[in-house]
């Protein structure tokens, strides 16, 4: 069910104060994500057109135009029935408005496809592409009202696929087994789009093989991303399976501690950085420096892993953490031989701390 449509106007207002802000003229969207944080549902290769004033266009497929509308709030909504009239609609948006400086953003996501880009350089060889990832998650780093509550919920469902997945992990199961079970219960209780990587081996977010059977004195690690109105939480846990090494041991207990460091330090006004220095203290005291990935903490929200994103995005780590942000932590493993170890919830920052995955 969708909020109210003013939600979705403000951020379309707002996001054109910083189109003005950079002298952008105009945005093209196609990233997913950001598509659904403006337009309030997901679509198949969508493409938005945001100008720096006036209303939002909406560009879809031939026939599916009755239903977006049924859908989101946005009412100027293009149809197209070829490919290249797609690009064609863009075009003539951009050059009837005179437009110099367009906005795109450049992102890994379904959808940003790279054929789109180079097409759109080809027939605008006059306009300059600027990126506005940045801008919109300027955006999208803190959340509203609405987005926590569908965060809530998301973490509700995600709980439960991990207790799903604490009873299906067992000596001679596959990782598919087990993951296939995790799914189901997922999109039995409403994620329409659920993310779950199980592992075996020393392996970070891994997609579950078939051949790969769980063994005593290895670790398994799961990690979930589940979510509710297109808006996810993430959980992660590390299972021991038998009797286990006492290196598997240590790194159990150094992941524990980390996570208690994290949850204690992580405040709005206080650097990503600040916090990483400290876990990091906890894994050279205990010896496990050689198996630590650098970066504790990643937001969460329309993406199962978007800004900041510590682990990926080096300067993000000089970031402060602020309130409405929602993070996911601890977020690097431990990728010891016996496999990754890993203890991670969903996080709302507020003036305490909210995790919306406790297991």
């Amino acid at each position: 069910m969708l909020p109210d449509s003013k939600i979705f106007e403000k951020r379309i207002n707002r996001f054109q104060e910083l189109l003005k802000r950079e002298d952008i003229d105009g945005a093209v969207i196609r990233t997913l994500s950001t598509f659904v944080y403006f337009t309030g549902t997901k679509w198949l290769r969508p493409a938005l057109l945001i100008p720096q004033d006036g209303e939002p266009t909406v560009i879809v497929a031939k026939g599916e135009a009755e239903l977006f509308k049924q859908r989101s709030w946005i009412e100027n909504v293009i149809e197209f029935q070829k490919t290249e009239d797609l690009m064609a609609n863009v075009t003539i948006w951009i050059k009837r408005n005179g437009y110099s400086r367009v906005g795109m953003e450049f992102s890994v996501e379904r959808d940003a496809y790279i054929l789109f880009y180079e097409l759109f350089k080809k027939l605008n060889p006059d306009v300059e592409i600027v990126d506005v990832r940045g801008l919109s998650m300027e955006l999208r780093m803190i959340k509203d009202k609405w987005e926590l509550e569908n965060i809530r919920k998301a973490g509700k469902i995600a709980v439960k696929g991990m207790k799903v997945a604490e009873d299906e992990i067992k000596p001679g199961k596959t990782e598919l087994e087990v993951a296939a079970e995790i799914m189901r219960e997922l999109m039995l209780n409403g994620s329409e789009e659920p993310k779950v990587y199980v592992s075996a081996t020393p392996r970070a977010h891994a997609e579950p093989f078939r051949d790969v059977r769980i063994r005593k004195g290895s670790v398994v690690s799961v990690v979930i991303g589940a979510d509710w109105n297109h808006y996810y939480a993430n959980i992660t846990r590390s299972f021991p399976v038998g009797e286990i090494s006492e290196r598997a041991k240590n790194a159990i207990a150094a992941m524990e501690e980390a996570y208690i460091t994290s949850v204690e330090n992580t405040k709005p006004g206080v650097r990503f950085a600040q916090v990483e220095r400290e876990i990091e203290k906890i894994y050279t005291s205990k010896g496990l420096k050689e198996y630590y990935i650098t970066g504790y903490t990643h937001g969460v929200g329309l993406l199962i892993e978007e800004d900041p994103i510590t682990t990926i995005v080096v300067p993000h780590r000089a970031m402060e953490a602020k309130e409405g942000m929602v993070l996911a932590m601890v977020h690097a493993p431990l990728m010891i031989p016996e496999g990754a170890v890993k203890k991670e919830d969903t996080f709302i920052l507020g003036k305490k701390l909210e995790n919306v995955t406790k297991y």
